[in-house]
């Protein structure tokens, strides 16, 4: 069937909007009618070649649409069902079969290199093949192939431009507080970054009665909408962070949660948490070197905990749907940080985040 993509030639981009071809689906897929896919981060990460991505390719994992057709098998959704995208699994490991598919076994070869496993692609352009499969999905385009793990039936008055991004970095920041570290009311957290994945922190720290949430954000803009959005104090990130996170709360914070990947700021977490604090790290540093020291006597004395956050631990089928009864109950008012352009605009709404214009850009297809 005809469609139509934002399609990445070349690392880096920019990205060209082109005529394609996409495939009936196969068994286990789900063809869908992309209505608006929220760009996340790693979209960018990928499409500089670092995961050896092959050109021509379409990325895009944060995907919302209605089901166009469904492949041999699929029994969950049906043509003309709404539906979110998220990340894929196999559903055959260990960790899948733990209910943790954020870290299943074949988590990058089945999200992060758009690829299939047999090589094959659901996508052409003029004949030829374009990689597709990025996170099960490549949803920067009109039609893509999705497969029955990565897809959720929402209701038929959900606002796709609106719960786009839950697939990726809303669950993230707020599974990650929530479903990672555990918040408990009363407890104090820290949120290094307040870009759409740490304003969705923020967030879980409020659904959580955190009694203090301390935001590290260099963009005044960005600070004042963490205020507004829950934060109780916001910090620039210059100077010695932990002092001023311990003037703030003397005994330190319970929490602290990484999604800026800025390691000069993320090395002082070590020293900003209190007796049995939680230091928890999903945004990716600029070097694949990078590393957090931590003092070993020092995390042994307070009990500290350092640990690494795929997806914001979510298993989908469980926790999108609470996500989703948050944002109509008002605790997840995500609408507040979206801003969205028309598919065509994928150049200039990139740009946007870049230069601080847009939080969370959030593309719409006709």
């Amino acid at each position: 069937m005809k469609a139509t993509a934002a399609v990445l030639n070349q690392p880096n981009g920019p990205f060209s909007i082109e005529a394609i071809e996409v495939a009936q689906p196969q068994a286990g897929e789900v063809r869908v009618a992309i209505k608006a896919a929220g760009i996340c981060h790693t979209d960018l990460v990928v499409a500089s070649g670092a995961m050896g991505l092959q050109f021509p390719a379409i990325l895009g994992h944060e995907g919302a649409g209605i089901v166009d057709a469904v492949g041999e098998g699929v029994t969950s959704v049906s043509p003309g069902d709404k539906v979110l995208l998220t990340f894929n699994s196999c559903g055959a490991c260990k960790p899948c079969g733990r209910h943790e598919p954020a870290y299943c076994s074949n988590f990058v070869p089945l999200n992060m290199i758009a690829a299939r496993g047999d090589g094959s692609t659901r996508v052409t352009r003029e004949g030829q093949p374009v990689s597709d499969n990025f996170f099960g999905q490549s949803s920067f385009a009109s039609l893509a192939i999705a497969n029955e793990r990565n897809v959720l039936k929402v209701h038929d008055d959900a606002n796709l431009a609106v719960l786009a991004p839950l697939g990726c970095g809303i669950q993230t920041g707020v599974g990650g507080v929530l479903r990672s570290l555990g918040a408990k009311a009363g407890e104090v957290l820290v949120v290094l970054g307040a870009g759409a994945v740490g304003l969705s922190a923020v967030l879980g720290g409020r659904i959580a009665g955190c009694a203090a949430i301390i935001v590290v954000e260099p963009q005044e803009g960005r600070r004042a909408l963490a205020m507004q959005l829950g934060a109780t104090h916001a910090l620039d990130g210059q100077g010695d962070m932990a002092t001023a996170v311990r003037g703030i709360v003397p005994e330190g914070a319970d929490m602290v949660i990484d999604t800026s990947g800025y390691m000069p700021v993320v090395v002082q977490s070590v020293n900003m948490i209190a007796n049995r604090g939680r230091i928890g790290l999903l945004g990716v540093p600029g070097s694949l070197d990078a590393a957090l020291p931590v003092p070993v006597v020092q995390f042994i004395t307070q009990g500290g905990t350092v640990r690494g956050i795929i997806e914001g631990d979510s298993e989908p089928a469980v926790f999108l749907p609470e996500l989703i009864a948050h944002h109509k109950a008002g605790r997840l008012p995500i609408e507040t940080f979206i801003k969205t352009y028309r598919l065509d605009q994928i150049n200039e709404a990139i740009d946007d985040a870049h230069n601080g214009k847009c939080v969370k850009a959030v593309l719409l297809v006709d």
